[in-house]
């Protein structure tokens, strides 16, 4: 499965979640009680692609990249970009919280993408080691219908929501780990996230007056 029909499946996903929740939110909505609260920034403001706040780890022939679906990183994404990614993890939060009795289910975007032809990879072995805790997925949940095959024909990419057990401090270090590789450029998106947010805050406060 190739980029184009990835992008495709999360289409649709969006559009089942849409069609279940309701009509999509403002383009741009002033915080709420609720939002300030959370310590939330207002959605609709954020400038960032997706891959500003996505991890790439280069895993012998494989290529995985892990995005946090974290509300509070993902309003700082373009409007839609906020609005696809939103909507991907409404779509499975009822799943999710099924999976983690604690309540604080954490859902990661996770992709696996082969370089070379029939390459086999272990979903399992993606791990978190954030604020001196490893974490392994509590659950799994496919997007692509070739997901339980755990091979990839040549430029075949396959997409799965991964649910973790929080906390899970998104300003602080984060390394992703497939089985013997590991990558630490969350710190890099770190100040970003950081920069992006106070410009997010200052754009709400100018269109709101």
């Amino acid at each position: 499965m190739r980029a184009t029909t990835l992008m495709l499946v999360m289409a649709a996903a969006v559009a089942a979640a849409c069609a279940s929740s309701g009509p999509p939110a403002a383009a741009q909505e002033p915080s709420s009680s609720a939002d300030k609260a959370a310590g939330l920034p207002p959605a609709g403001f954020g400038t960032l692609k997706q891959d500003a706040f996505t991890v790439s780890l280069r895993s012998g022939a494989l290529l995985v990249k892990v995005t946090p679906l974290d509300e509070g990183v993902i309003r700082l994404a373009a409007p839609d970009t906020y609005t696809r990614l939103h909507a991907l993890a409404e779509s499975r939060r009822l799943e999710a919280a099924r999976r983690v009795p604690g309540g604080d289910a954490q859902l990661f975007l996770v992709s696996f993408f082969s370089y070379d032809p029939d390459v086999p990879f272990q979903p399992e072995d993606l791990q978190l080691v954030a604020q001196g805790r490893t974490a392994r997925p509590a659950a799994i949940l496919p997007m692509t219908a070739g997901w339980g095959k755990q091979r990839l024909a040549q430029q075949e990419t396959q997409a799965a929501v991964y649910v973790f057990e929080g906390p899970i401090e998104y300003g602080q270090p984060i390394i992703v780990r497939n089985g013997m590789d590991q990558s630490s450029a969350w710190n890099d998106v770190v100040p970003v996230l950081e920069n992006e947010r106070a410009k997010v805050l200052s754009r709400a406060t100018n269109a709101s007056q």
